[in-house]
C-alpha cells in the first residue's frame, strides 16, 4: 500500500495516512493486506455509502469530519481506496444509517449530516452501497435474542418474530428491496457511468451459535443467521437484476464470526475484546472486507 492515501473530498491528510498504514501493517499477521497493486485505478473517484457495518464505529483512528457518524479512518472503504490507488474517496458511511438517509439529512448527536446521495456527482466512477440491516431492525432484533439463562428460562426471539406464522423480519427484507432499487436509480441519475456495487453483510454467528459465550440460544442463533442469509440474498438478487455488482462478505468471513477468539474474529461480541462497537466489525474485519471489495472491483 505504497503512495498517498486518496483525498476525502479535496483535503489530503498525510498524518492520518501514516496512522492508517500503521494499523493495516499491524493487522497483517491476522489478515493479509489487500493485494492490489498501488494506483490500480488512478483515475477513479470513489464514493462509499452505507451504515455502521461500513463506517466502523470505534475502530481507531476516527474520522472527525462528521463525528456523529462514528466513522473510522481505517474502515474498509478507506483501506480499499488506498489499495486501489483511486484519485479520491468521498466516504459518507454513517452509524445507524438506512436507505432513507441516502435521500434526506440524518440527525446525529453532533447535528445533522447531509443526505448520502450528495456524495455522488457526475465525476463519480465507483460506488459501494452498504445498507439493509437498519431498515429491517436487525440490531434490535438481535438484542432481543439475548438470554443470560438457558432454555426454558427466557423467551425465544424466533418465536416472537414468527408468531402467527409470519416471519416479520423476512417481510421487512422483502419490503426493503424497492428501496434498494430506488437508491440505485438515484445514484445512476447523478452518475450514469459509475460502477455500483451493493455490499452484503458478514457472517456474525456460526451454525447453532456458541451459547453461553454469546448468550443466544441455538434456535435463535440459527434464526438470526438465516435472516442475514435472506437479507444478503435479497441484496444480491436485487443488485444483479438492476445491473449492479454484489460484494459478498459472508463467505470470506466464515470462521471469523464473533464466537471466535480475539485475533481471529472479524466482528465483536456483546463484550468486545478489541476496540470496536459490539456486534460490529473490528480492525481485522475491515482488512478482510477491504480484500473482498478490491477482489470484486478489480
Amino acid at each position: 500500500m505504497d503512495g498517498e492515501r486518496p483525498s476525502r473530498g479535496e483535503t489530503m491528510r498525510p498524518l492520518r495516512v501514516l496512522v492508517a498504514t500503521t494499523i493495516v501493517v499491524a493487522t497483517a499477521t491476522a489478515a493479509a493486506p489487500v493485494g492490489a497493486s498501488p494506483a490500480a485505478l488512478p483515475d477513479t473517484d470513489y464514493a462509499a455509502l452505507g451504515d455502521s457495518a461500513a463506517a466502523g464505529p470505534l475502530v481507531l483512528p476516527m474520522d472527525l469530519d462528521q463525528p456523529g457518524c462514528h466513522r473510522s479512518e481505517v474502515n474498509y472503504p478507506s483501506l480499499a481506496a488506498m489499495s486501489l490507488g483511486v484519485r479520491s474517496l468521498h466516504d459518507v458511511t454513517c452509524d445507524g444509517a438506512d436507505f432513507d438517509d441516502v435521500h434526506r439529512p440524518k440527525s446525529t448527536d453532533f447535528g445533522d449530516v447531509p443526505p448520502q446521495i450528495e456524495a455522488i456527482t457526475a465525476d463519480t466512477d465507483l460506488v459501494t452501497l452498504h445498507f439493509g440491516a437498519n431498515d429491517i431492525g436487525l440490531v434490535g432484533a438481535a438484542m432481543d435474542c439475548i438470554n443470560l439463562l438457558p432454555q426454558p428460562f427466557g423467551d425465544s426471539c424466533k418465536a416472537e418474530q414468527t408468531a402467527g406464522g409470519v416471519d416479520r423480519l423476512k417481510a421487512k427484507i422483502d419490503a426493503t428491496a424497492p428501496e434498494l432499487v430506488a437508491t440505485l436509480d438515484a445514484i445512476r441519475s447523478r452518475a450514469p457511468q459509475a460502477r455500483i456495487f451493493v455490499v452484503g453483510y458478514a457472517t456474525y454467528l456460526p451454525s447453532n451459535g456458541c451459547y453461553p459465550l454469546v448468550p443466544v440460544w441455538k434456535v435463535d442463533a440459527n434464526y438470526i443467521r438465516s435472516t442475514l442469509d435472506s437479507l444478503n440474498a435479497m441484496l444480491r438478487t436485487t443488485a444483479v437484476a438492476n445491473d449492479a455488482g454484489y460484494i459478498d462478505l459472508a463467505t470470506p468471513s466464515v470462521g471469523h464470526d464473533m464466537c471466535k477468539a480475539p485475533g481471529v474474529r472479524w466482528v465483536e461480541p456483546l463484550i468486545p475484546g478489541s476496540i470496536a462497537a459490539p456486534l460490529h466489525p473490528n480492525n481485522i474485519g475491515m482488512v478482510g472486507f477491504a480484500q473482498a471489495v478490491v477482489a470484486t472491483v478489480q
